[in-house]
């Protein structure tokens, strides 16, 4: 056998080109690897709890590092990691988009559903790669700011190369607004996106640009096609129990797209916030439905039904989101229908009062206090810190263990997380500045 027959040969069905639909799905359709492996930095890095220095000191060098804001070398090298596990989602979704142009379809639904399943993921991972290791996005500074590496091909012989926070988002929208036309209404299963969750991620994404109108209006067309939200008064049997260890199952009626991320050691060891813990009001559900008891190890409270922690887009975050949206449109009526209509689902029976506000502003301030009680341990709080201190909202993080103090002021340079430095070594491509 020549050496080129020998190299051509398929040694076994592992190495096999994808060549059909329903292959090409499959490497969108592994759980743990697609919709289990979200990042867990932003978890690590905002302030939704805090850790007695006995427990700190538990903690792998990562996370300790990551807890207190160190300026560089947060991940070991070779390991799954936020960057890592977001381009090799990134890797399956561009082998699909390339592999799927070369087969005819038979059946169109179904290749339209691949297809738009990996502009959807590979648009998401982008976004979140630019949460996490690019600054907070500042429409002035953004065509100079760096972003990630767009990386569009599997080709690993493309070399990497940092687009600017401009160019990243854009291609970021352009894959979440790709996918719309190509996906169902409404999913074939939570674990699959659909249109109403490409809506949701784009309503998130505009909300950290911090163009509300558009957040709004995305957050919008994701309630027009599925907007469910749990009573958490009323038992929903399959859904949510109230009497069990974790109430809400992974695929309750208010998930529009399941995914999450395994929860951080930190996180077993760690204290809830105690200002968040006593907003809680005593008839708000929430406060003995999230939370079993002051250590943030006991959160009950997650969507993914079990100790991992839920990320992905429901109902009650884009009503949030349009909430917001609308108080900055000062249209403070609408915005506290959408805050009501959540909290009278939070509330025990009889006990809730309509919010009510004076001003745009004073509506605004409430839905934001909510939004942290509502979406607690989602990941997005990291996000929010990030756009809301390019608003003026001058939060400072602050941590205290080992006797020593950390803070991380309004648009530090470390708001950008570090990229691994393995990938700095073998790509070449610029640090984030320490």
């Amino acid at each position: 056998m020549s050496c080129k027959k020998f190299l051509d040969t398929k040694s076994n069905q592992t190495l096999t080109t994808p060549s059909t639909v329903a292959d090409l799905q499959m490497l969108l359709d592994t759980w743990y690897s697609i919709n289990q492996r979200d990042a867990n930095s932003p978890l690590i890095s905002a302030d939704e709890y805090y850790l007695t220095t006995e427990d700190w000191l538990t903690l792998e060098e990562y996370e300790r590092n990551t807890f207190t804001w160190q300026p560089a070398n947060l991940f070991v090298p070779g390991t799954g990691n936020d960057w890592a596990n977001n381009y090799n989602i990134i890797y399956n979704a561009n082998t699909v988009l390339q592999e799927i142009e070369k087969i005819k379809p038979v059946k169109q639904a179904e290749w339209n559903n691949a297809k738009g399943h990996a502009l959807f993921l590979r648009g998401k991972s982008f976004f979140q790669l630019l949460t996490i290791f690019s600054p907070a996005y500042d429409e002035a500074t953004a065509a100079n700011d760096l972003g990630i590496c767009l990386r569009l091909s599997p080709d690993f012989n493309i070399p990497s190369v940092r687009s600017t926070v401009k160019q990243s988002f854009d291609q970021a929208i352009n894959d979440l607004q790709q996918s719309i036309p190509l996906l169902p209404l409404k999913p074939i299963h939570p674990l699959r996106p659909s249109k109403a969750a490409a809506y949701g991620y784009l309503a998130r994404a505009y909300l950290y640009m911090r163009q509300y109108e558009k957040a709004g209006l995305y957050a919008d067309s994701a309630l027009a096609i599925q907007n469910t939200l749990i009573d958490y008064n009323s038992p929903v049997p399959g859904y949510f129990d109230p009497n069990t260890d974790f109430p809400f199952s992974r695929f309750n009626p208010e998930v529009i797209y399941s995914c999450g991320t395994g929860s951080p050691s930190s996180v077993y060891y760690g204290y809830t916030d105690t200002v968040l813990i006593k907003s809680y009001d005593e008839n708000d559900w929430r406060r003995t439905l999230y939370f079993a008891g002051p250590q943030i190890g006991s959160f009950k409270g997650s969507y993914e039904g079990t100790e991992d922690l839920f990320d992905g887009i429901a109902a009650d975050e884009c009503f949030l989101i349009r909430a917001e949206s609308l108080a900055r449109a000062n249209k403070k009526e609408e915005a506290l229908n959408d805050l009501n209509h959540l909290l009278l689902n939070r509330y025990k029976s009889g006990t809730f009062s309509p919010v009510t506000a004076i001003t745009a502003t004073e509506a605004l301030n409430i839905i934001l206090m909510e939004r942290r009680k509502e979406l607690f341990l989602r990941g997005l709080r990291w996000q929010d810190i990030k756009r809301l201190n390019k608003e003026g909202a001058n939060i400072t993080l602050k941590r205290t263990v080992n006797s020593k103090e950390y803070s991380l002021p309004p648009n530090d340079f470390r708001y950008a997380l570090p990229i691994p430095e393995d990938v700095i070594k073998i790509t070449g491509i610029p640090q984030n500045p320490r």
